[in-house]
């Protein structure tokens, strides 16, 4: 899984209060790094959250189960 470096641009700019706020290409290729390494992380715990419920596949329900504590932990 990769994140676009465009998309992570383009949404960090969004968020800029300041319009000419820039950031550099190896500031983008960081947050999209920490962008899939998060998302990973999440999807492997809501993945293990549903075993141990015993169900086959992962809702939206074992996402909520391990937010809290994906973000603290990040």
């Amino acid at each position: 899984m990769k994140f676009s470096e465009r998309l992570i641009q383009e949404f960090l700019k969004h968020h800029f209060e300041n319009s000419k706020t820039r950031i550099n290409a190896d500031a983008i290729k960081l947050v999209a790094e920490l962008m899939r390494l998060v998302v990973t992380e999440g999807a492997m715990r809501a993945a293990h959250q549903a075993k141990q419920e015993g169900a086959n596949t992962v809702t939206v329900e074992h996402l909520e189960k391990i937010l809290a504590q994906l973000l603290l932990d990040i």
